[in-house]
């Protein structure tokens, strides 16, 4: 599966964004997805998950209350709505799939099957 992000950008604190992950290539409902960042010098951390259907979903305790994940399986589309956002929240953005589900996921220490490229997020004080 192909997966492209969109919708970052620079944000005064407090402030929000939504990001996009498209997705192509496979059946997007087969997959569970996830949200991770980056930045630059230290290694890529977790965001947020979401099962096949969008019932369930899972949050690093650092965005857990202002991050909200979502997915329209009939747009083959995962979101990351950012709220409340800080300048520690700046990273490159990545989305990424995973057939095996959101346990799976979460067992592995969040182990991914497919990765798109990301999208920068900056959060200006």
């Amino acid at each position: 599966v192909q997966l492209q992000a969109s919708g970052g950008g620079l944000v005064q604190a407090g402030g929000s964004l939504r990001l996009s992950c498209a997705a192509s290539g496979r059946t997007f409902s087969d997959y569970a997805m996830g949200w991770f960042r980056q930045v630059p010098g230290e290694e890529r951390e977790f965001v947020a998950a979401i099962s096949w259907s969008g019932g369930s979903t899972y949050y690093a305790d650092s965005v857990k209350g202002r991050f909200i994940i979502s997915r329209d399986n009939a747009k083959n589309t995962v979101y990351l709505q950012m709220n409340s956002l800080k300048p520690e929240d700046t990273a490159v953005y990545y989305c990424a799939a995973n057939a095996d589900g959101l346990g799976y996921i979460i067992r592995t220490g969040y182990s991914m099957d497919y990765w798109g490229k990301g999208t920068q997020v900056t959060v200006s004080s």
